[in-house]
């Protein structure tokens, strides 16, 4: 019978082996965030479409071109969201959490959409990982989080990486820019692309972010945000600067980055590499000290960044990062009868109860079938459960690194089993020197 269906075109399944790295990369991107002060936020998957309209930018591709927008059963707007950071927003305002001690800093990996065409590293249903800041206006604010970044790319011992580093200034000093990039482009208008001469009149600092060959050659000759900033915000820049060489953080100042959100004031930044052609963003983010007041909020100071989970796995493999295998099956119960395996099943539950990962054979396998796949399963340890077994009331627990085995009692099995897996565990970390294990439970 042929496959009903297959997945849509620009998603992907991800398979178990697979699964226990991306859980063991986010998780500890979260712990990460954890330790400079950031608490996880979970936020819907879809919101009404105006959220995005307002925060992400009527002008920009994301919103003209690439967002799952539809209306629901009561004739609602809504759609799944592209970013992470308009949701993080409306629930900050939503609950109050401008009440709280500031800044209220938060952390996240949630999955977000956009219609792109499907390639290495960009799909349409992806993941994010991102903190946002709230409440700190400082230049030390926006350090620490392009910090936290690069403390995520260093535990995980990425190489071929730069941090590019940007101000795009605040909306007074903005105005003189947008009038002389209005000025420029209007001269080779008849160049641009027709999203671009849309753009022109509206925002024409979009056009420095559009993709098109012809006006990215233009873009690249056109005024630079640097030469408009107010000394306000070059001053706050020029902080950032500081504080990014305090902390031992390169960087290399990029005038051209301008981030595709209409929401970011002030400082923009990217973490590049080399390592994934095209796709040389892994994380971008900045400062939007605007975007709570228009989507509704008080006027909120606030920075953040956003990394792609699928692509930052494409430059783990790039650089040959291996991460932590599947853990490995603690024990396997096997047996010999139908008695035996009820016995299996009841031993099992009780020493999953103490968090040890173990299996019993659910399929009516042979003895030789199970130990076999036992071995396939990567299995510590094993124990037999035979009609011998189950009237003396012992079994032999067999550690398959050495073969060696241990006679416990099946009354207290769970317990028993654990002291052997701890005198193991401990033997191990000691090179393999001879383990009492009584000694060293008397000792504890």
């Amino acid at each position: 019978m042929p496959i009903l269906t297959k997945a849509p075109r620009g998603t992907g399944d991800v398979l178990p082996g697979e699964s226990s790295k991306i859980r063991f990369v986010e998780s500890t991107m979260l712990e990460t965030a954890e330790c400079f002060g950031f608490k996880e936020i979970r936020t819907p998957g879809f919101e009404h479409t105006e959220l995005f309209n307002r925060s992400v930018g009527d002008t920009t591709d994301i919103v003209q071109k690439e967002m799952y927008t539809f209306n629901d059963k009561g004739g609602r707007s809504v759609t799944l969201k592209p970013e992470g950071t308009a949701g993080a927003v409306r629930a900050f305002i939503e609950h109050g959490l401008f009440n709280e001690q500031m800044p209220v800093k938060l952390s996240y990996v949630t999955p977000a959409y956009r219609y792109e065409k499907p390639q290495s590293g960009r799909l349409r249903e992806f993941h994010q990982f991102g903190v946002e800041c709230f409440g700190a206006a400082t230049p030390a604010a926006d350090a620490e989080v392009i910090s936290l970044g690069k403390q995520i790319f260093d535990f995980f011992g990425v190489k071929d990486l730069r941090l590019e580093i940007n101000s795009i200034g605040c909306p007074e000093c903005r105005k003189k820019y947008q009038d002389a990039l209005k000025s420029y482009f209007s001269e080779k208008e008849d160049k641009l692309c027709g999203t671009c001469k849309g753009r022109l009149n509206r925002n024409p600092m979009r056009i420095l972010d559009c993709k098109s060959p012809i006006c990215s050659e233009i873009a690249s000759h056109a005024p630079v945000i640097l030469d408009y900033l107010c000394d306000e915000c070059r001053e706050h820049f020029e902080l950032v600067q500081k504080y990014l060489n305090a902390m031992e953080i390169e960087f290399t100042v990029n005038p051209s980055i301008v981030r595709g959100l209409d929401y970011y004031t002030r400082t923009v930044f990217e973490f590049v590499t080399g390592s994934l052609g095209a796709q040389s963003a892994v994380c971008a983010g900045g400062r939007y000290d605007g975007l709570t007041e228009e989507l509704g909020g008080n006027p909120t100071p606030a920075c953040g960044f956003a990394l792609g989970i699928e692509r930052f796995m494409l430059l783990l493999q790039a650089e040959n990062i291996e991460l932590p295998p599947e853990n490995p099956i603690d024990l396997y119960i096997a047996s010999m009868s139908p008695e035996g395996n009820i016995l299996a099943a009841k031993l099992a539950s009780d020493i999953r109860n103490e968090g040890v990962t173990c299996l019993f054979d659910t399929v009516n396998r042979s003895l030789k079938a199970q130990m076999k796949f036992a071995g396939k399963t990567g299995a510590l340890f094993t124990v037999v459960l035979g009609d011998d077994e189950i009237k003396a009331g012992k079994a032999k627990v067999k550690y398959m690194a050495d073969g060696s085995e241990t006679e416990i009692g099946l009354d207290d099995f769970a317990e028993n089993f654990m002291q052997i897996s701890i005198g193991k565990a401990v033997a191990e970390f000691d090179g393999g020197n001879d383990f009492d294990l009584s000694s060293f439970l008397g000792n504890m």
